[in-house]
């Protein structure tokens, strides 16, 4: 060994004994702060790789910045390229079919089958029913009341969106007061029905508490 190595030898050992601080000293060194990021980046890096498929992206990944939108497609054909896209008909080329005289959505339209109804149309309507008239009738002619009414309030408001949309400025004023007639009638339908419903109820529990009518020659 010559002279100039050991010379470096022990120049290296006093540098790192120099730099080195003194065993002591060792706990004041640990850092939690940087402990914890550790950790954490340890956690990371094995959430990765236990719930991933795909290959990380390192600075070096060639594909990095390359658009996921703009950037060439498969380099294997898939099994739909073999059929083509199907072109939808032109309109000119479809066959003219003709509506349906008896469909149902034209109960939302008046009889003349008109967009938006005149104001004389709107303006020529009875009165509402009263409850007196209702009470005589039986529970199916006041269900197939209650549908033509609800019918009617879906016309008048198929309508309205029309003329809103159209901005016509007429014809709200005369099927507001048709809508108030027929939402009365239903008011009347509501109130006959409750009242048959109390003097069931009524009629049952005096049933349950022994109560039983005498029937002798009520048909004869």
């Amino acid at each position: 060994m010559s002279l100039f190595t050991a010379t470096a030898r022990a120049t290296t050992r006093s540098a790192l004994a120099c730099d080195l601080p003194p065993a002591f000293l060792a706990p004041s060194l640990f850092s939690p702060i940087a402990t914890i990021q550790h950790n954490h980046l340890h956690q990371q890096q094995q959430q990765c790789s236990a719930f991933s498929t795909s290959s990380a992206n390192y600075s070096r990944n060639k594909r990095r910045g390359v658009s996921a939108i703009h950037r060439t497609g498969l380099n294997v054909p898939l099994h739909a390229s073999k059929f083509g896209i199907p072109t939808p008909a032109k309109p000119e080329e479809r066959e003219p079919r003709e509506a349906t005289p008896d469909h149902g959505l034209w109960g939302f339209f008046v009889v003349e089958r008109e967009r938006v109804p005149s104001t004389e149309y709107e303006a020529r309507f009875g009165r509402p029913w009263t409850s007196q008239e209702l009470r005589n009738k039986s529970f199916n002619d006041l269900h197939a009341l209650w549908w033509v009414c609800a019918k009617e309030r879906n016309r008048i408001a198929t309508s309205e969106l029309e003329r809103k949309r159209l901005a016509l400025g007429y014809g709200e004023h005369e099927a507001g007061k048709r809508l108030a007639a027929v939402k009365k009638t239903q008011k009347a339908i509501k109130s006959v029905l409750t009242e048959r419903m109390y003097a069931w109820e009524e009629a049952r529990n005096e049933w349950d508490d022994g109560y039983r009518p005498a029937l002798d020659g009520m048909y004869e």
